[in-house]
Protein backbone atom coordinates (compact mmCIF):
# COMPACT_ATOMS: atom_id res chain seq x y z
CA UNK A 1 0.00 0.00 0.00
CA UNK A 2 3.00 2.31 -0.34
CA UNK A 3 1.59 4.02 -3.46
CA UNK A 4 -1.52 5.45 -1.80
CA UNK A 5 -1.82 8.98 -0.47
CA UNK A 6 -1.03 8.96 3.23
CA UNK A 7 -3.98 9.40 5.56
CA UNK A 8 -3.29 11.34 8.73
CA UNK A 9 -2.63 8.86 11.54
CA UNK A 10 -3.98 10.24 14.77
CA UNK A 11 -1.52 10.55 17.64
CA UNK A 12 -2.86 9.80 21.08
CA UNK A 13 -2.90 12.92 23.25
CA UNK A 14 -2.17 12.91 26.98
CA UNK A 15 -3.30 15.57 29.43
CA UNK A 16 -0.30 15.93 31.73
CA UNK A 17 -0.98 17.72 35.02
CA UNK A 18 2.24 18.14 37.01
CA UNK A 19 3.36 21.15 39.07
CA UNK A 20 6.99 20.18 39.70
CA UNK A 21 8.99 21.71 36.80
CA UNK A 22 11.62 18.96 36.68
CA UNK A 23 9.04 16.16 36.73
CA UNK A 24 6.88 17.99 34.18
CA UNK A 25 9.80 18.37 31.77
CA UNK A 26 10.85 14.74 32.15
CA UNK A 27 7.33 13.38 31.69
CA UNK A 28 6.51 15.62 28.72
CA UNK A 29 9.71 14.70 26.90
CA UNK A 30 9.28 11.01 27.73
CA UNK A 31 5.70 11.00 26.43
CA UNK A 32 6.71 12.73 23.21
CA UNK A 33 9.60 10.30 22.72
CA UNK A 34 7.03 7.50 22.91
CA UNK A 35 5.04 9.03 20.06
CA UNK A 36 2.34 10.84 22.03
CA UNK A 37 1.09 14.42 21.93
CA UNK A 38 1.13 16.24 25.26
CA UNK A 39 -1.08 18.98 26.67
CA UNK A 40 0.63 20.04 29.90
CA UNK A 41 -0.47 22.22 32.79
CA UNK A 42 0.62 22.77 36.39
CA UNK A 43 -2.71 23.33 38.15
CA UNK A 44 -5.50 20.89 38.97
CA UNK A 45 -8.37 23.26 38.29
CA UNK A 46 -6.87 24.17 34.93
CA UNK A 47 -6.47 20.46 34.12
CA UNK A 48 -10.13 19.88 34.96
CA UNK A 49 -11.19 22.83 32.81
CA UNK A 50 -9.31 21.38 29.83
CA UNK A 51 -10.67 17.88 30.40
CA UNK A 52 -14.16 19.35 30.57
CA UNK A 53 -14.05 20.54 26.95
CA UNK A 54 -11.59 18.18 25.23
CA UNK A 55 -11.56 14.40 25.07
CA UNK A 56 -8.03 13.16 25.69
CA UNK A 57 -6.79 9.62 25.17
CA UNK A 58 -5.18 9.49 28.61
CA UNK A 59 -4.86 11.56 31.76
CA UNK A 60 -1.56 11.59 33.69
CA UNK A 61 -2.27 13.39 36.95
CA UNK A 62 -0.12 14.26 39.95
CA UNK A 63 -1.76 13.53 43.28
CA UNK A 64 -0.82 16.86 44.90
CA UNK A 65 -1.57 19.54 42.36
CA UNK A 66 -2.43 23.10 43.36
CA UNK A 67 -6.16 23.67 43.32
CA UNK A 68 -7.24 20.07 42.84
CA UNK A 69 -5.34 16.79 42.99
CA UNK A 70 -5.60 13.69 40.84
CA UNK A 71 -8.41 12.16 42.89
CA UNK A 72 -10.48 15.32 42.76
CA UNK A 73 -10.05 15.62 39.00
CA UNK A 74 -10.97 12.02 38.27
CA UNK A 75 -13.85 12.09 40.74
CA UNK A 76 -15.35 15.18 39.11
CA UNK A 77 -15.00 13.71 35.62
CA UNK A 78 -16.51 10.39 36.70
CA UNK A 79 -19.54 12.13 38.19
CA UNK A 80 -20.42 14.17 35.10
CA UNK A 81 -21.00 12.31 31.83
CA UNK A 82 -21.31 15.61 29.93
CA UNK A 83 -17.61 16.35 30.37
CA UNK A 84 -15.58 15.57 27.26
CA UNK A 85 -13.02 13.39 29.09
CA UNK A 86 -15.57 11.47 31.13
CA UNK A 87 -14.47 7.82 31.17
CA UNK A 88 -10.98 8.47 29.79
CA UNK A 89 -8.37 6.20 31.43
CA UNK A 90 -6.16 7.90 34.01
CA UNK A 91 -2.77 7.29 35.60
CA UNK A 92 -1.89 8.84 38.96
CA UNK A 93 1.64 9.79 39.97
CA UNK A 94 3.15 10.74 43.31
CA UNK A 95 6.54 11.03 44.96
CA UNK A 96 5.15 9.98 48.34
CA UNK A 97 2.51 7.30 48.69
CA UNK A 98 1.58 4.71 51.29
CA UNK A 99 0.22 1.29 50.34
CA UNK A 100 -3.20 2.39 51.59
CA UNK A 101 -3.13 5.51 49.42
CA UNK A 102 -2.13 3.47 46.38
CA UNK A 103 -4.99 1.05 47.06
CA UNK A 104 -7.43 3.98 47.33
CA UNK A 105 -6.29 5.33 43.95
CA UNK A 106 -6.86 1.97 42.27
CA UNK A 107 -10.22 1.64 44.00
CA UNK A 108 -11.29 5.04 42.68
CA UNK A 109 -10.60 3.94 39.12
CA UNK A 110 -7.03 4.90 38.24
CA UNK A 111 -5.74 2.41 35.69
CA UNK A 112 -2.16 2.67 36.97
CA UNK A 113 -0.32 4.36 39.82
CA UNK A 114 3.28 5.46 39.23
CA UNK A 115 5.80 6.46 41.88
CA UNK A 116 8.21 9.30 41.18
CA UNK A 117 10.99 9.29 40.25
CA UNK A 118 10.35 6.77 37.49
CA UNK A 119 12.17 5.46 34.44
CA UNK A 120 10.98 5.95 30.87
CA UNK A 121 10.51 2.18 30.70
CA UNK A 122 8.11 2.31 33.67
CA UNK A 123 6.06 4.95 31.88
CA UNK A 124 6.16 3.00 28.62
CA UNK A 125 4.88 -0.16 30.27
CA UNK A 126 2.03 1.71 31.97
CA UNK A 127 1.04 3.46 28.74
CA UNK A 128 1.13 0.21 26.80
CA UNK A 129 -1.18 -1.50 29.26
CA UNK A 130 -3.62 1.39 29.56
CA UNK A 131 -3.85 2.47 25.92
CA UNK A 132 -4.11 -1.13 24.74
CA UNK A 133 -7.36 -1.46 26.63
CA UNK A 134 -8.66 1.92 25.50
CA UNK A 135 -8.76 1.47 21.73
CA UNK A 136 -9.95 -1.39 19.50
CA UNK A 137 -7.37 -2.96 17.21
CA UNK A 138 -9.57 -2.04 14.23
CA UNK A 139 -11.68 1.11 14.59
CA UNK A 140 -14.54 0.83 12.09
CA UNK A 141 -15.70 4.44 12.34
CA UNK A 142 -12.21 5.88 11.87
CA UNK A 143 -11.51 3.52 8.97
CA UNK A 144 -14.72 4.40 7.13
CA UNK A 145 -14.04 8.11 7.58
CA UNK A 146 -10.52 7.73 6.17
CA UNK A 147 -11.34 5.36 3.29
CA UNK A 148 -14.66 6.85 2.20
CA UNK A 149 -16.92 3.80 1.92
CA UNK A 150 -17.23 0.17 2.99
CA UNK A 151 -16.25 -1.33 -0.38
CA UNK A 152 -13.04 0.71 -0.53
CA UNK A 153 -12.29 -0.14 3.09
CA UNK A 154 -12.56 -3.88 2.46
CA UNK A 155 -10.21 -3.61 -0.52
CA UNK A 156 -7.70 -1.59 1.49
CA UNK A 157 -7.85 -4.02 4.37
CA UNK A 158 -7.11 -6.88 2.01
CA UNK A 159 -3.94 -5.10 0.93
CA UNK A 160 -3.22 -4.19 4.55
CA UNK A 161 -3.44 -7.83 5.62
CA UNK A 162 -0.97 -8.83 2.92
CA UNK A 163 1.36 -6.04 4.05
CA UNK A 164 1.22 -7.26 7.65
CA UNK A 165 1.73 -10.90 6.66
CA UNK A 166 4.91 -9.90 4.83
CA UNK A 167 6.16 -7.69 7.64
CA UNK A 168 5.51 -10.43 10.18
CA UNK A 169 7.95 -12.73 8.39
CA UNK A 170 10.58 -10.00 7.90
CA UNK A 171 10.44 -8.17 11.21
CA UNK A 172 13.33 -9.93 12.96
CA UNK A 173 15.61 -9.23 10.00
CA UNK A 174 14.53 -5.58 9.84
CA UNK A 175 15.56 -5.07 13.47
CA UNK A 176 19.16 -5.27 12.23
CA UNK A 177 18.60 -2.47 9.69
CA UNK A 178 17.21 0.52 11.57
CA UNK A 179 17.00 2.80 8.51
CA UNK A 180 14.95 0.29 6.53
CA UNK A 181 12.82 -0.48 9.59
CA UNK A 182 11.94 3.20 10.05
CA UNK A 183 11.02 3.49 6.37
CA UNK A 184 8.76 0.43 6.58
CA UNK A 185 7.14 1.75 9.75
CA UNK A 186 6.49 5.11 8.08
CA UNK A 187 4.70 3.40 5.20
CA UNK A 188 2.83 1.13 7.58
CA UNK A 189 1.44 4.10 9.52
CA UNK A 190 -0.16 5.34 6.29
CA UNK A 191 -1.88 1.98 5.90
CA UNK A 192 -2.95 2.02 9.56
CA UNK A 193 -4.56 5.42 9.04
CA UNK A 194 -6.71 4.16 6.17
CA UNK A 195 -7.65 0.90 7.90
CA UNK A 196 -8.46 2.14 11.41
CA UNK A 197 -5.55 0.33 13.09
CA UNK A 198 -4.87 3.04 15.66
CA UNK A 199 -3.03 0.95 18.32
CA UNK A 200 -0.68 -0.45 15.67
CA UNK A 201 -0.11 3.07 14.33
CA UNK A 202 0.89 4.29 17.80
CA UNK A 203 3.22 1.30 18.21
CA UNK A 204 4.80 2.11 14.83
CA UNK A 205 5.49 5.68 15.88
CA UNK A 206 7.02 4.70 19.21
CA UNK A 207 9.24 2.07 17.62
CA UNK A 208 10.32 4.40 14.80
CA UNK A 209 11.50 6.98 17.35
CA UNK A 210 13.45 4.41 19.41
CA UNK A 211 17.17 3.77 19.50
CA UNK A 212 17.06 0.01 19.91
CA UNK A 213 20.02 -1.30 21.88
CA UNK A 214 18.61 -4.74 22.68
CA UNK A 215 15.59 -5.87 20.66
CA UNK A 216 15.06 -8.84 22.97
CA UNK A 217 14.31 -6.62 25.96
CA UNK A 218 13.13 -3.32 24.46
CA UNK A 219 9.46 -2.79 25.50
CA UNK A 220 8.70 -0.91 22.26
CA UNK A 221 9.70 -3.94 20.21
CA UNK A 222 7.54 -6.16 22.42
CA UNK A 223 4.57 -3.81 22.11
CA UNK A 224 4.92 -3.62 18.33
CA UNK A 225 5.03 -7.42 18.02
CA UNK A 226 1.87 -7.69 20.11
CA UNK A 227 0.03 -5.04 18.07
CA UNK A 228 1.19 -6.56 14.78
CA UNK A 229 0.08 -10.05 15.80
CA UNK A 230 -3.22 -8.84 17.24
CA UNK A 231 -4.11 -6.67 14.25
CA UNK A 232 -3.22 -9.43 11.81
CA UNK A 233 -5.39 -11.88 13.72
CA UNK A 234 -8.30 -9.42 13.71
CA UNK A 235 -7.95 -9.02 9.94
CA UNK A 236 -7.83 -12.80 9.42
CA UNK A 237 -10.98 -13.22 11.47
CA UNK A 238 -12.76 -10.56 9.40
CA UNK A 239 -11.64 -12.25 6.19
CA UNK A 240 -12.92 -15.62 7.39
CA UNK A 241 -16.24 -14.12 8.51
CA UNK A 242 -16.77 -12.45 5.12
CA UNK A 243 -15.82 -15.53 3.08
Amino acid sequence: MSDVVEAPAARACVLLAEDDPVSALFLAEALRSLGLDVDACDDGLLALARARVRRYDLLLLDCRLPGLGAQGILGTLAADATMASHGVPAIASSAEMTAAQEHALHAQGFARVLRKPMQVQDLEQALTAVLAGAAPLLDEAAALEASGDARTLEALRGLFQTELETLSTQFDTLLDDHAELRERLHRLRASCGFCGATPLSHACERLASADIADAATDPRVKTFRERLTGTLQALRERTAANA
